[in-house]
């Protein structure tokens, strides 16, 4: 929990890692061009003092994990998203069975999702219903750039991934995290395009897709998908450490994401261990929108109390204290149109 001037903050970090790309873990030279490519990101957006050792950097263990997030970063819960790779490491860079085993012992702390590549077929679906049956896991991270063999990405839309998405509605996975931002050295820009998110959205009613990365550098063919697609969500890592290097910028993104989005449907992310979770939150809970961009409403606490935990604890059924939560709206309340309703409207 966070307080500051009062207010205090229930804190869900949506989108974090634990990962191994120390040498020995190393397949070929594309596993340290990634990890040398996140470090850019960390050492780059990161203020002075929050900048790690490459060393440290490589792999941070699960204690380092609990300490950064619970102990000096005001989380109060976290969801490992793990991505695969295991074309460029030999263990896979997100380290399931660690990272499982650490959500197992923390069940109040940490949250597990999974992941699934189409691309594996039969057998993948296989491992999809034995993996569930011994994690339980109620959502899933995507990774459509990866490399598969011959293949350098996949589309949510290709008829494989329906048969995955089935099964996952079958097996009650009903949160499907997709990374749809920056590219990442040596990946693919196309393969992280957004524009499929839009077709299986409205294929896949009963499933939440929530977009990582809010599609930058693609925010605008984001944002017209998300308003028409109530079942598309954002996460905002990659874009949470903008509020330290380019604040005017970050107000950009905020602007119309709660323009277009709103406030419902967006969740704070670290996207540990690229970044630390502790200053993030204290930035963002100070942020304001610039007053000369007039185009964009200030950024209320309730909107921020949502962003950074509601929404998620809400998606994940994560107990939140009962002194952390925001009123009951009056159902009576004017408020934003609800985005179900959207092909309903009037002029």
């Amino acid at each position: 929990m966070y307080t500051k001037n009062g207010e205090s903050y229930f804190i869900v970090d949506a989108h974090i890692a634990l990962w191994d790309a120390r040498p020995e873990n190393l397949r070929n030279e594309h596993g340290k061009q990634f990890i040398d490519c996140f470090y850019d990101y960390h050492r780059n957006l990161s203020p002075e003092e929050e900048v790690w050792s490459y060393e440290d950097y490589l792999y941070q263990g699960g204690r380092r994990l609990i300490k950064d997030l619970f102990e000096d970063g005001y989380v109060d819960h976290a969801i490992f998203q793990p991505a695969a790779l295991t074309e460029f490491y030999k263990t896979g860079f997100g380290q399931t069975q660690e990272a499982f085993e650490l959500a197992a012992a923390n069940p109040g702390k940490l949250t597990y999702n999974h992941n699934f590549d189409p691309r594996n077929g039969e057998q993948g679906l296989d491992d999809l219903r034995a993996d569930h049956e011994k994690m339980g896991f109620k959502g899933v991270k995507l990774y459509t750039a990866e490399w598969h063999g011959g293949s350098r990405g996949w589309k949510l839309t290709d008829p494989w991934a329906y048969r995955y998405f089935e099964e996952c509605r079958r097996l009650g996975i009903t949160n499907i995290h997709v990374h749809k931002g920056p590219t990442i050295r040596p990946l693919d820009r196309d393969a992280f395009d957004v524009a499929d998110i839009d077709h299986v959205a409205t294929d896949f009613t009963d499933l939440n897709f929530i977009v990582e990365h809010v599609g930058l550098p693609r925010l605008e063919d984001y944002c017209w998908i998300a308003t028409q697609e109530p079942n598309v969500y954002g996460g905002l890592a990659v874009a949470m450490p903008f509020i330290h290097t380019r604040p005017r910028y970050f107000a950009q993104i905020m602007g119309e994401l709660l323009y277009w989005v709103g406030e419902d449907r967006l969740f704070f992310s670290s996207d540990y261990a690229i970044w630390t979770p502790k200053w993030l939150v204290e930035r963002f809970v100070d942020f304001q929108i610039p007053e000369d961009m007039t185009e964009y409403a200030p950024i209320t606490t309730e909107q921020k109390k949502k962003i950074l935990g509601l929404n998620a604890a809400k998606m994940y059924g994560i107990d939140v204290p009962a002194e952390l939560r925001l009123p009951e709206a009056d159902a009576t309340e004017t408020g934003p149109r609800d985005p179900a309703a959207a092909d309903l409207a009037t002029v």
